[in-house]
């Protein structure tokens, strides 16, 4: 008599769990990263077009006019996707914009250029600090309109976004402040520095520290002269790594309000991976690593980036949100621009370098 073996049928390898999990979460993150990627690519050119208004500001606009106008794009098959977006590609755009940004830059800016850029500076983030309790503006809103006039508008603002994940009307409320005093400046800027009979030098001085968006600066130095465009972009460029304490800064104290004290930290916590990643790009930068012909296609790449992120933040965004807000906020903006505008005409005078 013959024995057959009988086999139990193969079974499939099961998958492993990391592994099925995060196709899980890809898949329902890709219904909204589908609808963000689709309009930053509408707003991308745009802002290329508009460069006064910039990718960044199309971005959240055109995001926050397709959930009004398309309820369903605001439903929760698309909200994974939008979160992703708001945080992930925004931390991931802020690395990318490091590889624009050489240490060697800094070191030709000057000594002399230093106490203009440090004192305006403190004047935008005292005055945020001061003006923002006497108007009523606190909290988020008030540290995001303070950086991104200090330092470097909607990037400062994107980094901020980043580190103390602030409220969605907070953002928004933030970039249009900055958005509405970068167009004032760069209309005023030019004939006014021809008026005061500033040198090409001293208006780019100017220019970079009192406007805050890099291409608003670029269009107001380029728009003066030659020599002012190439001295705004060196000290703009200068004044955003100043957004490395500051985001370490705000880290902390976040850290500490929404942590138990007695705890340690873990440096993770202190110290964001896409700062790291900054810095490291900086780096990179410095040493050459990082090609001339590669600047354009990175800075376009870091534009889509945080570009995607607005949109995910304004199609996440409720018009009550604003109105609920007011004005104040935007008050709170002109005061600072104008306080950062002439606090860093009164140091080029006090520092002889104007």
């Amino acid at each position: 008599m013959v024995q057959v073996e009988v086999r139990p049928p193969a079974t499939l390898p099961t998958p492993h769990p990391h592994l099925s999990s995060a196709l899980r979460a890809t898949s329902r993150r890709l219904p909204g990263l589908a609808v963000v990627l689709g309009l930053a690519g509408v707003a991308v050119p745009l802002g290329r077009l508009v460069p006064v208004v910039g990718g960044p500001v199309f971005g959240i606009v055109l995001g926050v006019l397709a959930g009004v106008a398309v309820p369903a794009l605001r439903s929760e098959r698309c909200r994974p996707g939008y979160s992703f977006a708001a945080k992930t590609l925004l931390q991931s755009s802020i690395v990318v914009l490091g590889t624009g940004l050489s240490l060697q830059q800094v070191a030709r800016v000057g000594s002399s250029s230093l106490p203009v850029m440090l004192g305006t500076l403190a004047i935008a983030l005292g005055g945020a600090w001061l003006f923002g309790r006497l108007l009523g503006v606190r909290g988020d809103t008030q540290t995001l309109i303070g950086v991104g006039t200090a330092i470097c508008g909607a990037s400062a603002i994107a980094a901020t976004t980043a580190a103390i994940n602030p409220k969605r009307s907070s953002v928004a409320y933030a970039l249009a402040t900055i958005f509405t005093f970068n167009v004032v400046a760069v209309l005023t800027f030019p004939p006014l520095g021809h008026l005061l009979g500033l040198s090409p030098e001293a208006f780019g001085l100017w220019a970079g520290t009192a406007i805050n968006d890099t291409s608003s600066v670029v269009a107001a130095g380029y728009a003066y002269s030659q020599q002012a465009g190439d001295q705004a972009l060196v000290v703009k460029l200068t004044r955003s790594l100043t957004l490395i304490p500051i985001v370490l800064t705000l880290v902390a104290l976040k850290s500490r309000r929404d942590a138990d004290p007695a705890r340690r930290l873990p440096w993770r916590k202190l110290v964001p991976l896409f700062l790291i990643g900054f810095l490291a790009a900086a780096t990179l930068r410095t040493a050459g690593a990082v090609p001339d012909t590669w600047l354009p296609t990175l800075t376009l790449l870091g534009t889509f980036l945080i570009t995607s992120a607005l949109v995910a933040i304004g199609l996440s965004l409720r018009p009550k949100e604003l109105r609920d807000t007011g004005p104040r906020p935007l008050l709170l903006g002109a005061i600072l621009w104008a306080l950062v505008a002439v606090g860093s005409l009164g140091l080029q005078a006090l520092t002889g370098t104007a």
